[in-house]
Formats: C-alpha cells, sequence, structure tokens
C-alpha cells in the first residue's frame, strides 16, 4: 500500500482493517521483524509479571493479531508493553495474595474487562478524547512506570525471585537481595544490559539487540557459566499446545477491586495505544481511526484474557520496527502474530532454557527507555508549575497508587490552566463611558459615549467566556456607580459558558432593579440562544435586545434628556 501526501477520508466504520496485498513483499518483511523484537520482550514481560513466560508469549499472539484484523491502524504492532506489564503485574500479586487459589484466574477476568471497557470506549466514540491529558501528567506517569519496572527487576537481576509488596516490598528487602547475590546470574544480566547498550547501529540492522541478548545470554549460560554452587534459574517447561480458554471468575469481595483495576488497565491501553497510532500516522503520512483502534484493542485484550494471555497495547518499538521493515497495512501484524504463534508450537523446549536474569536484563532496559529523560531533564526550563506536576505524578505513581497519580495530576494541571486562562480572560471583561477608553471603538460610537457624560456605560466582553470570569463580570458591574443606562456588548463573545452566561444574567437584572436602562445587544449563535433559554430576553424590550451597538448607544444617549 502506497503511502499518500494526504490522510485518506473515512466513509464509515469497516469490519476489518486495512489488509492490503499491494505490499505483500513489504509487509512480511515487517511481520517478521517485528516477531523477533517481541519474542524477547514477550518472555521477558510474561515472567516478570508473575503470570508466566508463555502467558506473555500467548499475549503478544493474541492482542497482536486481533488489533490487527480490527484495529483502526494500518501498521501498528500490538503486543504486551512496559506500562501494561507494570500494572497487570501489580493487579495478580495483589489477587493473588488475597486469593492463592483463584487470583490468577481474577487477574484474567481484569484483563478481559479491561478489553470490554476499550470496546465500549471505541463504540462510544471517544477515541478523540482519551489522550487529551497534560503532557506533564503523560509524562510523570510514564517515567513512574518506568522506575516501578526498574525496581521490580533487581530481584531478578541479582539471581533471586522479585519480592511480595511490589516498589516498597523490594526497596524493602534490598539488603537482603544484595547479600544473597548470586554471581553468575548477575554476570548474565550484565551483559544483557551490555549488549543491549553497546551494540553498534550496523549490526541493529541486522538483528535486535533484544534477540542478540537472548541467544548470547542463553549460550552462555548453557555452556561458560555451567557448574556454580547453585544452578541458574531459567524460564522452565513451556505448555504444549494451544492455551486453555479460561472462564471468566470473579468474587463479590473482590469485585470493586477488579473493577477499578480493569477501568485503569483500560484506559493506560487506549494512551499507550493512541499515542503509539500518532507516531504510526507522522511515520506513513496516513491517518487512524481512534475508535476503531480502542475497538481492535479491546477485541485483543479480551481475548488474550480468555486464554490466559497478558494484556497488550500498541507497542511503539514494534510499530516503528515494522514500518522501518516495509510493513504498511495489517497484513503485518498479522504475519508477526501468527509467525510468533509458530514459534512457540514448534520450539517451546528451546525457550524454556532462556535464564530468568537475562530476561531481567531485557526487561531492565525497557523501564530505563520508558523514563522520559528528554522531558525530565528540561522540564523545570519550560514551567515550574509543569515540572512540579510531573514529580508529583512520578511520586504518587512509584510509592502510592496508579490511579490516584493521575486523578490528582490531572486535577492540579487542570485546576492551573483553568487559572491561568481565567487570568487571561479577565482581561477581556471592559467598561468605558467615555469615547477616550481602552476599547477599540468607531470614531461615531465613541462620540456618542462622549455626549453620555460618563452616564451610558459600555459593558463589554470578548473571546471564550469561561466560568472563570464570571467574578471579574461581577466585578466590574459592582464598579458602576451613577451611571443611568448600560450597553452589555457581546459581539466579540465566541463561548459563554452556563457560569459567565448566569453572572451577565445577575449584572443585567441588578441593573434593571436599579432603574438604568438596559441594553443586551451582538449575542449571537450559541450565545443567544443560551441566553433566550435563560430567559433574559422576556426581562427587556426587543428594541434594546435586536439592535446594534451604535443604535444602543444612540438610544441610551437620548434617554438621558
Amino acid at each position: 500500500m502506497t503511502t499518500s501526501s494526504a490522510p485518506p477520508r473515512r466513509s464509515g466504520l469497516k469490519v476489518l482493517n486495512q489488509i492490503s496485498t499491494k505490499n505483500i513483499k513489504g509487509d512480511l518483511f515487517g511481520g517478521v521483524t517485528a516477531a523477533i523484537v517481541a519474542l524477547p520482550l514477550a518472555l521477558a514481560f510474561g515472567v516478570a509479571s508473575g503470570a508466566g513466560a508463555s502467558a506473555g508469549l500467548w499475549g503478544a499472539v493474541l492482542v497482536g493479531l486481533f488489533a490487527a484484523l480490527f484495529g483502526g491502524t494500518p501498521s501498528l504492532i500490538s503486543e504486551p508493553t512496559g506500562p501494561m506489564t507494570v500494572v497487570i503485574t501489580a493487579v495478580i500479586a495483589s489477587l493473588t495474595a488475597r486469593n492463592p487459589e483463584t487470583g490468577l484466574a481474577m487477574a484474567f477476568t481484569v484483563v478481559m474487562l479491561a478489553g470490554l471497557l476499550q470496546i465500549a470506549f471505541g463504540f462510544l466514540k471517544l477515541g478523540r478524547y482519551i489522550t487529551q491529558m497534560p503532557y506533564t501528567v503523560i509524562s510523570g506517569f510514564m517515567s513512574g512506570i518506568g522506575i516501578i519496572l526498574v525496581v521490580l527487576q533487581i530481584g531478578p537481576f541479582l539471581g533471586q525471585a522479585i519480592p511480595k509488596g511490589g516498589v516498597i516490598g523490594t526497596l524493602n528487602a534490598l539488603p537482603q537481595l544484595l547479600n544473597n547475590t548470586r554471581p553468575s546470574e548477575v554476570t548474565l544480566a550484565v551483559i544483557t544490559l551490555a549488549i543491549l547498550w553497546l551494540t553498534p547501529a550496523a549490526v541493529k540492522k541486522i538483528a535486535p539487540p533484544q534477540l542478540i541478548a537472548l541467544v548470547v545470554g542463553t549460550l552462555l549460560s548453557l555452556t561458560v557459566l555451567t557448574g556454580g554452587a547453585e544452578e541458574i534459574r531459567r524460564i522452565g517447561e513451556l505448555a504444549s499446545g494451544f492455551p486453555q480458554l479460561r472462564v471468566p471468575y470473579f468474587e463479590l469481595d473482590d469485585l470493586r477491586v477488579m473493577l477499578v483495576d480493569s477501568a485503569v488497565l483500560g484506559m493506560l491501553g487506549c494512551i499507550d495505544a493512541l499515542l503509539t497510532a500518532v507516531i504510526a500516522d507522522s511515520i506513513t503520512r496516513t491517518e487512524h481511526d481512534s475508535n476503531k483502534e480502542l475497538i481492535g484493542q479491546g477485541l485483543g485484550n479480551l481475548v488474550s484474557g480468555l486464554f490466559g494471555g497478558l494484556p497488550g497495547a500498541g507497542a511503539t518499538m514494534g510499530t516503528v520496527v515494522n514500518i522501518q521493515a516495509g510493513g504498511r497495512s495489517a497484513l503485518s501484524g498479522i504475519s508477526r502474530a501468527l509467525i510468533l504463534m509458530l514459534v512457540i508450537l514448534a520450539f517451546k523446549d528451546l525457550a524454556s532454557q532462556i535464564p530468568q536474569a537475562v530476561l531481567a536484563g531485557i526487561a531492565l532496559k525497557v523501564g530505563v527507555d520508558i523514563v522520559d529523560w528528554g522531558f525530565l531533564k528540561r522540564a523545570h526550563l519550560i514551567s515550574i508549575k509543569g515540572a512540579l506536576i510531573m514529580y508529583l505524578v512520578i511520586l504518587l505513581t512509584v510509592l502510592v497508587d496508579l490511579i490516584a497519580a493521575v486523578g490528582i495530576g490531572v486535577f492540579i494541571a487542570n485546576i492551573l490552566t483553568i487559572d491561568k486562562m481565567s487570568s487571561l480572560q479577565v482581561k477581556s471583561v471592559k467598561s468605558i463611558s467615555t469615547g477616550d477608553g481602552e476599547l477599540m471603538l468607531p470614531e461615531d460610537e465613541r462620540a456618542l459615549l462622549d455626549q453620555g457624560k460618563g452616564q451610558v456605560l459600555l459593558f463589554q466582553l470578548n473571546g471564550a467566556m469561561i466560568f472563570g470570569v464570571a467574578k471579574a463580570i461581577g466585578r466590574e458591574h459592582n464598579a458602576i456607580s451613577d451611571c443611568k443606562a448600560v450597553i452589555f456588548d457581546l459581539s466579540e463573545v465566541s463561548h459563554l459558558g452556563v457560569t459567565a452566561a448566569l453572572a451577565v444574567e445577575n449584572a443585567v437584572e441588578e441593573a434593571i432593579e436599579k432603574g438604568r436602562q438596559v441594553f443586551v445587544v451582538g449575542a449571537a449563535g450559541t450565545t443567544e440562544r443560551r441566553l433566550e433559554k435563560l430567559g433574559l430576553y422576556k426581562r427587556l424590550p426587543a428594541e434594546r435586545t435586536s439592535i446594534s451597538r451604535f443604535e444602543a448607544l444612540r438610544q441610551a444617549v437620548s434617554g438621558l434628556s
């Protein structure tokens, strides 16, 4: 499929994604390349989550396949990602701690519920609203998730299991982890990181560093690093054949927690996928369908949960690799999923020999990459308040709760934004009673104001009148002293919010009660309709609302004599 300079027009919601046979070679090569990149990451995320390597692999297959079939971004590659893995890890740890026998089944039910939520978002056409979140909050949230992923890999990196209690539990157990370090596994993890960081660009074009680290680490563990006092921990045997269907399971006592977890997982998946879709658009010069993409992502997560796979979302690394290798249509994502499925079914015995320390090194590198280092370095230079919000979100994400981090971050950011916008809009609420005032008026209108000798007040609003300017409207109106006529000029108002409209209504009523001539002119469109619904025009005769500003000034001056 060739790219065009202009985004394609969409005539309606189609069932399948854009699957094309015009670029078979590029799509197949993109699918193979993306599968090679996905394999080590899926294994690493599966082990890191506590659900097992098989869960990571089947999550990569099922989420990727259904998102490619039914999504709205042709070149997007979907699979378990670092942020999604961090959330599902916490979900699994929490539910299995409460219910050791059924916790994992409930965790997969959470994945299904998250998928259903994403499908609902898609059908409700909420796609364009999902990513309308302050960048300081997104950056802080993602950086916090990256830190969590790094901290959770400390145990496996040192040759031990992840301590209970998440980040806090790992930090508390750090002295014990250091005392029980296994040198051979630390060596494997360090070699893995060295390969990931130091692989030359020329070599990366031939094979992804993750795959190289996986192969080299496994070979070293089977040859050079054998015969130590303690055996190297490995993935272990993978389940043979296709995964079994998992019936949704929940207990009433845990239902509220599961619904909250599914909401977090679903929202994070939406944000992750749509941000990656935007990146794909910028590279391919196409335009994705946000709502359709959410439906595809939801179907992928629903099916993945039904078959014991990890949740996933659009993956930036896999998507970029796919596009660079020639992938343009959904055929690349489909071929990638089928190739991974073949690898799982045919080479499971080889995968069982992979050391967990190698996967810990890969996951740790992903965590480091998730942290928004570029923005962290310059956030304070752009905005001190924005930087403080970002740091707060990072701390809350790492030490408290993901929902609290996003909720508090968005709330504070919106409050600061509203305050800033209100401060700017307050300057657009002005009143003058002489022709030499601040307002830009034609000479004939200025002359009429001068004739009024301070007894005619022109009260003018400009731009978008949000609720933050209501106090300014009241303040300006309260400053009116001895005038006999007030003209409310709304001709330059682009939007009149409910609170601002009520403030205008109060000002008009107060002026009427004090026996002043009142004119409301210039209102049009939604502003006029809102005032009509408030019943404002019923309080004034038509000759004071359906006239021009000049005519209102003329009548006001004439009424003084």
